[in-house]
């Protein structure tokens, strides 16, 4: 289930804080990071974005398709043969190096556009863009292309989720490079255009990083990048799956649940069996290290979780019955969150919401 009045909410939490006047551009690349990315970028234009931003061109032809005609920034590099997509759709591209600068070129000038793109400076992420110092020489390659106008001017903050002192020194030097480079284009009379650099934990932390625009996902998304702050931006997650019970069996003590019989009953006890697995996006490395919801209530995933189904140990709670809903994760506070799940497998939630399946429906709720 997606709350899509939890995304309007978190957008204007975080509107609240970085101020009027900035805009917000809100990634819905990965498929809106599993929540359905036409419907999320529908709702977030509505809710005041400015900007959506993918990462494939596939994607934001989808969006396109789907009628939506706000701007569209392209984040990852196409290769030359999808430029023709990303003019035809009118999709802004970042540029960070002359060679990609003079491929677009080429394709807005064969298709008869003038392509807005943003320059890409690299300031420590170490991914793609130019360094701050040949941001102008970048600029003046772009501007002697009439089939290019530079409309922004970018750069990404690595560490800008951490509060360390380490960080938060390295987020600051990020920072210092990305306005010289910007003041280097203003002395030689360029506009850098629309500047951004904030991501979710700029917003919270970086306050000097909001600029013109911000780019903020997992606070969109509804979890805090910065554990020790969550209260600086209250968020809700957006998304919540929910499963049901298909069957209910009582199990004796020392009988053997799933592949690899991971688990064995302790004592006898009452199983269930969920119609959810792997395969549609509940890790495998979470057998036996997990919990669900189920009327208020948390109970145990027990035994190696299947392609397609796993089971829950609901102990003598002979009350639950065939066909009860069960949340796997979501913003009750009762029950675990992708963030919790994001823990156990020491990775984020973003890895969690995108993992799951789009054979997995999606209703989205008002």
């Amino acid at each position: 289930m997606i709350h899509l009045s939890m995304l309007r909410d978190n957008i204007q939490r975080v509107r609240e804080r970085v101020g009027k006047n900035v805009a917000i551009c809100v990634p819905v690349k990965a498929d809106g990071y599993g929540h359905g990315a036409v419907r999320i970028a529908v709702a977030a234009i509505r809710s005041g974005a400015r900007f959506l931003a993918v990462a494939s061109v596939q994607e934001g032809v989808e969006l396109r398709e789907s009628g939506i005609i706000a701007p569209i920034l392209l984040f990852s590099l196409p290769i030359p043969e999808e430029l023709d997509q990303v003019v035809a759709h009118h999709m802004t591209p970042l540029v960070g190096d002359p060679e990609f600068a003079a491929e677009v070129a080429r394709a807005a000038e064969a298709a008869g556009e003038v392509v807005p793109v943003h320059l890409k400076i690299d300031t420590g992420m170490g991914r793609i863009g130019c360094r701050p110092e040949e941001a102008l020489a970048l600029a003046r390659v772009v501007q002697s292309f009439p089939s290019l106008r530079i409309e922004g001017t970018a750069t990404h903050l690595s560490v800008a989720d951490s509060s360390s002192a380490n960080d938060m020194a390295y987020t600051k030097n990020q920072l210092r490079q990305f306005r010289a480079a910007l003041d280097s284009l203003r002395a030689a009379g360029i506009n850098p255009g629309i500047v951004h650099a904030a991501n979710s934990g700029a917003v919270v932390l970086h306050p000097d990083s909001y600029f013109d625009m911000v780019r903020p996902g997992l606070l969109l998304y509804g979890y805090p990048p910065v554990e020790d702050q969550a209260d600086t931006v209250p968020v809700h997650p957006v998304m919540e799956l929910i499963t049901h019970i298909v069957f209910i069996k009582n199990v004796k003590k020392g009988e053997a649940i799933s592949y690899g019989r991971l688990w064995t009953a302790p004592r006898d006890t009452i199983v269930a069996t969920l119609p959810i697995g792997y395969a549609d996006g509940l890790d495998r490395s979470l057998s036996g290290r997990m919990e669900v919801l189920i009327q208020g209530k948390r109970y145990p995933q027990v035994g190696r979780i299947c392609m397609d189904q796993c089971m829950v140990d609901l102990g003598l709670d002979s009350t639950i019955p065939r066909w009860e809903s069960v949340t796997v994760f979501g913003g009750d506070p009762r029950g675990p969150s992708a963030a919790d799940l994001a823990q156990e497998l020491g990775t984020i939630p973003y890895e969690i919401t995108c993992g799951i399946n789009r054979r997995v429906p999606r209703l989205y709720v008002e």
